[in-house]
């Protein structure tokens, strides 16, 4: 039987669990940022208040924060293609708690369309999944210890020392502010590797008819 599964449904299911721990698991192995628990759970609530301060449906604010919360569980298979991994996951397992077909599809889309290699902000959800994602650089999502050992994507995240997402929903303006230690890694390293996540930021306001904005240390770049 179909029912509205909640987030809260979603967080205690032992199977999305065990998947995410498993992510974890992996993208520690690899050396990877992290993407476990906290980052899911950011983007979930991210993606949620975006929508709620932009005062979508309620309903579509709580797909928004289940889509967010299950958008990387496919590192449990790979990171290579972990977007089209966690959409078949989702979809799997959503559909077996029972969701409305309408509304797994939903979320499976905007899981699937979350990386900036191929994504693309197909829908309301989708499009706060993305701003909620590629607003998630700090400097505890810094797997390693050793700094010498650092590549450019460890010293960026690693130089955030704060990053929000402000929704000014009277204005439609989403921006997302950045302070960075300039000591630590200059700011065109930044603009170096995330320069396309925050074109596609962009078109993910766009979809929710508002304009975005990149601060970062009190200079406004995009």
């Amino acid at each position: 039987m179909e029912k509205k599964i909640t987030l809260k449904d979603v967080k205690q299911d032992p199977e999305i669990d065990a998947f995410i721990r498993c992510a974890m698991h992996n993208m520690a192995a690899i050396g990877f940022t992290e993407h476990g628990y906290r980052h899911a759970g950011l983007v979930s609530s991210i993606a949620h208040n975006v929508l709620e301060r932009l005062v979508y449906p309620a309903r579509t604010a709580e797909l928004a924060g289940i889509a967010g919360y299950l958008h990387d569980i496919g590192n449990s298979v790979s990171r290579d293609h972990h977007g089209q991994s966690s959409a078949f996951i989702a979809m799997s397992v959503l559909t077996r708690m029972g969701m409305d077909p309408d509304e797994v599809a939903i979320v499976m889309a905007a899981v699937g369309n979350h990386e900036e290699e191929y994504g693309h902000p197909v829908n309301e959800v989708a499009a706060a999944v993305i701003l909620a994602d590629k607003s998630d650089v700090h400097r505890t999502r810094v797997s390693k210890r050793d700094i010498a050992s650092f590549d450019i994507h460890d010293r960026v995240s690693y130089a955030a020392e704060r990053s929000f997402l402000e929704v000014d929903a009277e204005q439609r303006l989403i921006t997302l502010t950045v302070t960075i230690d300039t000591e630590i890694c200059p700011v065109m390293d930044y603009f170096e590797i995330f320069l396309t996540r925050m074109l596609m930021c962009r078109r993910a306001a766009e979809v929710l008819d508002c304009e975005f904005k990149l601060e970062i240390n009190g200079v406004c770049l995009l």
